[in-house]
């Protein structure tokens, strides 16, 4: 797996891609949440599930599956969560701002899964659970696998992180940086008074 910090590489790259205001902060907080979330798997190490079980590492919890139940998640707060209090004038939640967080949250997510694909180490990611427990890779994997927390303070650790910065944070900065001189951000109104 990349490090739980590179996870968080793809939410931040959207969210410095969109236009100002366009991925609110606590959208923003649920994509890096939704990002990482599927680490959370690393329990069933102290509950004694095999890494190769279902609900092992990269096992259920990185399917796509996991992601579209995070979106939907994503989807019922963002619509209940815009109604504002009984005392005040009713608000109807806006479809495209609920449709918005359900679609940011499940790429967040899925991008974990993906991330840990492009790994050079352990048994691949359960994409396709419930239908399929196969483990997949990708073709090409060019990101060193992140040692477990007690040796991630070594020279290995040193070496992930050196390789996520190459392979994750750099071409998501640069493809940042090309989106934003392909789209500039609209210029702000002018006040002729």
């Amino acid at each position: 797996m990349p490090s739980i910090i590179t996870h968080a590489a793809v939410p931040l790259a959207l969210w410095c891609a969109a236009d100002r205001g366009r991925i609110p902060p606590r959208l923003l907080g649920a994509g890096v949440i939704a990002a990482m979330l599927p680490d959370a798997d690393v329990l069933a190490f102290a509950l004694h599930i095999p890494y190769a079980d279902a609900f092992g590492h990269r096992g259920a919890s990185h399917s796509l599956l996991f992601a579209l139940v995070l979106a939907v998640l994503a989807a019922v707060l963002a619509f209940f969560g815009s109604r504002r209090p009984s005392s005040a004038p009713p608000c109807q939640p806006s479809l495209a701002s609920t449709v918005q967080a359900a679609a940011f949250v499940f790429v967040c997510a899925a991008s974990h899964p993906l991330l840990d694909a492009l790994t050079s180490g352990g048994l691949g990611v359960a994409l396709a659970w419930p239908w399929s427990e196969h483990r997949f890779f990708a073709p090409w994997r060019p990101i060193r696998v992140s040692p477990f927390a007690p040796q991630f303070f070594s020279a290995r650790g040193l070496a992930t992180l050196l390789s996520e910065l190459r392979w994750v944070w750099l071409p998501l900065a640069g493809a940042v940086i090309a989106w934003k001189l392909i789209h500039p951000a609209p210029a702000a109104p002018r006040d002729l008074s």
